[in-house]
């Protein structure tokens, strides 16, 4: 399954990702603005475990952002359980040589789109570290709304910081 954008397309992950994967993920611009569990350095290593783990996800929540035929990003869909259920949390990055190109902002338009249409969900929500504020812009242009700051939220790379809290509704 693809959805296609103008200059690039999501794509389920598959066996020949791994090389161009490393490549975007390698970089601390990218890695300081997401949770502890994705590494810095990203080795070949973890880009090939990541593509084992997603290359036959059945439905498809993960994809990969690819230009060219090589990647350049990851966007994910989160199913949220319990009370919750009817939630995906959204995530995502770009490597930065595609930044402040308006791609990611059309990903996330194609993804909720596809959530909306074939998932049962009423909401797509997406958090931001308070030092991203070009991630916060993606989600204002895509049509997501500002709901609350979580104060002193998380720590990362020892600072305290607060996460911005963003949702879509169906």
């Amino acid at each position: 399954m693809e959805l296609k954008g103008n200059t690039f397309i999501l794509r389920q992950w598959q066996a020949g990702d791994e090389i161009s994967l490393q490549q975007q993920a390698n970089n601390n611009n990218i890695s300081r603005y997401l949770f502890d569990r994705f590494p810095y350095p990203y080795t070949l290593a973890d880009a090939a475990n990541w593509v084992v783990m997603l290359h036959d996800q059945s439905p498809i929540t993960n994809f990969a952002i690819v230009i060219n035929e090589q990647v350049a990003g990851a966007i994910e869909l989160k199913p949220e359980h319990d009370i919750h259920y009817k939630t995906f949390t959204l995530g995502y990055w770009l490597g930065q040589d595609h930044w402040r190109k308006g791609i990611m902002t059309k990903a996330v338009n194609l993804i909720t789109n596809y959530a909306f249409h074939n998932f049962d969900i009423i909401r797509i929500q997406a958090i931001v570290n308070d030092n991203n504020p070009a991630s916060m812009r993606v989600l204002e242009k895509a049509g997501f709304k500002k709901e609350g700051i979580l104060k002193n939220a998380i720590v990362k790379n020892g600072e305290v910081m607060d996460e911005h809290l963003y949702a879509l509704l169906k």
